[in-house]
């Protein structure tokens, strides 16, 4: 029988996360280091990554970028390796949601929804994969949604692009599997972040969304700790091309 807790150790691994200023993002950076991994979060907002980086030590380093400009994909790529060498493990989280009803979806929130929801996870993962390749192994985890299935109100957009990461990790993992690096997704439910704030500003709302789940509660940020060690390690070898919802059943009902 294989070793289980070695399964899950993320000693000497090489980990990136997007987003990691704040809410899941940040948590995860958290979990990995956990693990074991050197872990590089990604981030708009220098003062938020500064403040975790120091908190993590020597394990961990922050880079500032805007994931939506393409043409800076490369650079930020080996910003990324800079600290620590090349990449095995990269946790795409950052996103955005501009809450716009169908009637008032503006070219420019529709731009910036698609740029950093669905094209930045692609075009880094892209520019990432070679030294992934010449490792033989390779991570990466994107976040999709409840809505990558469901339509909410005020979600025109955001939700074509979570459904676009559906697509984009069965993509991924087609083309690259074959190479050692998996790819899979995890579909949080609602969990309290900066971008669920509206709902859980809400009780009643919150209370609803809770009630709608198997389990009866939402999530907890802590909930999403062993799911995504499960896809960042060996634990995962043979599962790629997949999306995990961890929202506690609310897609099962």
């Amino acid at each position: 029988m294989a070793d289980l807790p070695a399964l899950f150790d993320l000693t000497g691994r090489v980990a990136c996360v997007t987003g990691a200023s704040a809410g899941l993002g940040q948590r995860a950076a958290i979990a990995l280091a956990a693990a074991g991994a050197k872990v590089v979060g990604v981030a708009r907002r220098a003062d938020a990554l500064a403040d975790w980086s120091e908190k993590a030590g020597n394990t961990a380093a922050a880079v500032v970028a805007d994931l939506s400009q393409r043409d800076q994909m490369t650079k930020i790529a080996m910003d990324i390796a800079a600290p620590f060498g090349t990449l095995d493990i990269v946790v795409h989280a950052a996103g955005i949601n501009t809450r716009e009803v169908a009637d008032d979806v503006t070219p420019d929130g529709w731009d910036v929804t698609m740029n950093l929801n669905l094209a930045a996870p692609f075009f880094l993962t892209q520019a990432l994969v070679p030294a992934m390749k010449a490792k033989g192994w390779g991570r990466v985890v994107n976040f999709a949604s409840l809505q990558t299935t469901r339509a909410f109100p005020g979600g025109l957009s955001y939700g074509a692009s979570k459904a676009g990461i559906g697509q984009l990790t069965r993509a991924m993992a087609e083309a690259w599997s074959g190479h050692g690096i998996n790819a899979n997704a995890i579909g949080p439910g609602f969990f309290p972040t900066e971008l669920t704030g509206p709902v859980f500003a809400d009780p009643e709302r919150a209370a609803r969304n809770a009630a709608q789940t198997c389990i009866g509660r939402n999530g907890a940020l802590d909930d999403i700790d062993g799911p995504l060690l499960f896809l960042c390690s060996d634990a995962s070898a043979y599962v790629t091309g997949q999306v995990l919802m961890v929202d506690g059943g609310f897609t099962a009902k």
